[in-house]
C-alpha cells in the first residue's frame, strides 16, 4: 500500500519562516513608536527584545478617579484602493484615526495600540515575498503612531489564504484595539451641552474610512471594472485620514495635562456622517444644532456625488462632507488656535440650539446653500 505524502504547514500556504520575517518588520516598526510615550503615562516596558516576547506599559501612580477603557475598529474596505494603486503607507493613518479619535471624543487619552493584520499570502504567485508592501505598512505604522502620540505594543500577522480576497495578489484586512485612560472629571459625555455653544468643525480633505462601498459602486458603474486605471480621483479617496488626537488632547488637557479650551461635546464624523455622529453627541441633552457654515466636500466627493446621482441627504448621511470632527465649546477661538498650531483647518460651522434635530446648510451638489433637515 502506497503511503500518503507527508504534508507540511508550508504546503497548505502558510510559510512560517516568511511569517517570522514579516512579524519582525512590524515589530521593528512598533519599537520605534515606543518613544512616543517616553516620560509619559503608559511608557512601554519590554523585558524581552523579541516580537513574540512579553510587553507591558507603566501604569504606576494612578490618581483617584482614573478610568481606563478600550476601543476597537478597522479600516473596512479602503484597502482595496491601496491594492489597486499598489500604495499601502496611508492605511495605518486610517486605522489609527478610527481608534484613537474615538477615544478623545470621550475625554480619553489613547496611549497604546495593538493590531491584527489578516493577509491572504505573504508571497506572490511566483513565490516572491511582499517585502516592499509590508515595509510600506510598517512605515505607515510609525508615522501614524507618531501623529497620534501612541505606542504600538504588537503587530500580529495571520496568513489566511482564500479567506481573504481583494484586487491583485496582496490582499489584507487590518483592525486594531486601543487602550485609553481618562480622569472622571474630564470625561466628555455630552450631558452638559447647552444651547448657544459654538460648534467648531475640524477640516478633513479625504473620506477617512467610511462610505467606501458606495464609492466603489459609483466608480464601477461610471468607469468599469478597471476604474482605478489612470484615475486621479483615487489620490483624494486614498488620502490618509487626519488624526485629531494630539490637538484634542491639548484642548481638554488629556489625562494629566492642563486644559487649554473647554470641550463640552465632541463628534467624530465617520460612518453615518454629521446627522448620526452629531446626533449621538447631542442625544444626552435632547438639544439640536444648526450647521450654517460647514466645510465643503473635497473634489473627489463632489465628483462622486454627481457621477452617482447621490442626493445631498444621502451624501451627508454617508460621508463626512468636509469635516472629520465637530466639537461643542464656549471657547471657539482657543479651539481654532490650537487646531491651527497642529496644521488643521478649523472654523465655527454652527451652533447648538434649543430646537431638536440637525439642520445643515448644504454644500452638496444638488441643494447648495439650501437647508437640509435631519
Amino acid at each position: 500500500m502506497r503511503g500518503l505524502a507527508v504534508a507540511t504547514y508550508k504546503d497548505s500556504g502558510v510559510d512560517v519562516d516568511l511569517g517570522n520575517v514579516a512579524s519582525e518588520i512590524l515589530f521593528e516598526a512598533a519599537k520605534q513608536t515606543w518613544r512616543n510615550r517616553e516620560g509619559l503615562f503608559g511608557g512601554i516596558i519590554n523585558p524581552f527584545d523579541d516580537f513574540s516576547g512579553i510587553r507591558g506599559f507603566d501604569v504606576s501612580g494612578l490618581p483617584e478617579g482614573s478610568i481606563m477603557s478600550m476601543g476597537f475598529d478597522g479600516v473596512g474596505t479602503k484597502m482595496e484602493l491601496a491594492e489597486r494603486r499598489g500604495q499601502h503607507w496611508t492605511i495605518a493613518h486610517d486605522l489609527f484615526a478610527m481608534v484613537c479619535d474615538d477615544a478623545v471624543i470621550r475625554g480619553g487619552e489613547p496611549f497604546v495600540v495593538g493590531s491584527v493584520l489578516d493577509i491572504r499570502s505573504l508571497k506572490d504567485a511566483d513565490g516572491e515575498p511582499f517585502i516592499r508592501e509590508m515595509t510600506e505598512l510598517a512605515n505607515g505604522y510609525i508615522a501614524a503612531a507618531e501623529a497620534a502620540g501612541v505606542a504600538v505594543i504588537n503587530g500580529e500577522i495571520a496568513e489566511l489564504g482564500a479567506r481573504i480576497s481583494g484586487y491583485g495578489e496582496f490582499n489584507y484586512n487590518w483592525s486594531a484595539g486601543v487602550i485609553w485612560i481618562a480622569r472622571k472629571d474630564r470625561m466628555i459625555t455630552g450631558d452638559k451641552i447647552q444651547a448657544g455653544l459654538s460648534l467648531v468643525g475640524l477640516g478633513e480633505d479625504g473620506f477617512r474610512s467610511n462610505g467606501l462601498s458606495l464609492i466603489r459602486k459609483i466608480l464601477v458603474e461610471s468607469k468599469g471594472d478597471k476604474w482605478h486605471s489612470n484615475n486621479p480621483l483615487l489620490m483624494d479617496v486614498l488620502r490618509p485620514s487626519v488624526i485629531y488626537t494630539k490637538p484634542m488632547l491639548e484642548m481638554f488637557g488629556g489625562f494629566l495635562g492642563e486644559p487649554k479650551a473647554r470641550i463640552i461635546g465632541a463628534a467624530h464624523i465617520t460612518g453615518g456622517g454629521i446627522p448620526e455622529k452629531l446626533g449621538r453627541m447631542l442625544k444626552p441633552s435632547g438639544l439640536g444644532a444648526d450647521i450654517y457654515d460647514p466645510f465643503g466636500p473635497c473634489t473627489a466627493m463632489a465628483w462622486l456625488q454627481k457621477a452617482g446621482d447621490v442626493s445631498d441627504e444621502e451624501a451627508y448621511n454617508t460621508w463626512n462632507m468636509g469635516q472629520g470632527m465637530i466639537v461643542a465649546t464656549p471657547d471657539p477661538e482657543k479651539v481654532i488656535s490650537i487646531a491651527k498650531q497642529h496644521d488643521i483647518t478649523s472654523k465655527v460651522v454652527g451652533v447648538v440650539t434649543e430646537d431638536p434635530g440637525i439642520r445643515i446648510k448644504s454644500k452638496g451638489h444638488y441643494k447648495y446653500d439650501k437647508t437640509l433637515e435631519f
